[in-house]
């Protein structure tokens, strides 16, 4: 069936499956998970252990997962994250699908998660395709407008080239910017690549994205929390959920 949403929105089932009726459920779960994590429990199995402890459905798991880390990973994140402020005269390597859709999914009154390490982080995703929605255009000004007024020295915004729609997304993302009243400030980048991951982890500046992935394998070089800092900035109405908030590495027995 072909995909006729017009907005990001939140899923259908998300006022019922995060609903304050879960959310003690939902937060022990992330406090649980992150210890099994923290103890070197590996990713599935310790979700499915705390998954089924819970009775929680996968939409709930995959929010535990994205909520959740180890004291590790947060220790490293927090270690190599700056404010947006303090990147004078660096290059920026933004991941243009993981920052622009967080900001999609809180325009549209979206679900927006806060995890341990403060990122938000959405629960809409790509799978191979990307649709545009009314809120895609709004979000990449809001993008460009923010990170034009950072003090860095250029941007290279990364898109997947093997996801559906990538050409036309930097199309529009190129018309945005030859549309903006005078010439912005920066040199932007917009560029197709087969793995945002890979050029990220070894980006030579500093880097926006929420990804996990990239956040604890990226060796060395800071990260910025780019989706939070324009979603707070533009005081969205997003339904943010936080579930980590206060939470510890609590023993699962």
């Amino acid at each position: 069936m072909p995909d006729k949403r017009h907005h990001r929105g939140k899923h259908p089932e998300d006022d019922r499956l995060f609903a304050p009726s879960f959310h003690e459920a939902l937060r022990t779960a992330v406090a649980e998970y992150a210890w099994l994590l923290t103890h070197g429990y590996a990713t599935e199995s310790a979700l499915k252990l705390v998954g089924d402890r819970h009775a929680l459905t996968a939409r709930q798991r995959m929010a535990v997962m994205r909520c959740a880390c180890a004291d590790q990973a947060l220790s490293h994140r927090g270690r190599n994250l700056v404010p947006p402020q303090d990147c004078r005269g660096s290059p920026l390597g933004i991941d243009g699908y993981n920052v622009l859709i967080t900001i999609e999914s809180a325009l549209s009154g979206g679900l927006v998660l806060v995890g341990r390490d403060g990122c938000y982080r959405d629960l809409a995703g790509v799978h191979g395709t990307y649709r545009k929605v009314e809120e895609t255009q709004p979000a990449v000004e809001f993008i460009i407008d923010f990170v034009d007024s950072l003090p860095v020295k250029r941007v290279d915004w990364y898109l997947d080239r093997p996801v559906s729609n990538s050409g036309r997304l930097k199309t529009l993302m190129a018309e945005v910017l030859d549309e903006r009243s005078g010439e912005p400030r920066l040199t932007w980048n917009i560029e197709l690549v087969d793995s945002p991951d890979k050029m990220l982890r070894v980006y030579p500046g500093v880097i926006a994205t929420a990804d996990s992935g990239i956040l604890d394998t990226r060796p060395t070089g800071c990260w910025m929390n780019l989706a939070r800092a324009i979603i707070d900035e533009r005081n969205m109405d997003a339904w943010r959920l936080d579930l980590a908030t206060m939470v510890r590495t609590a023993d699962p027995t």
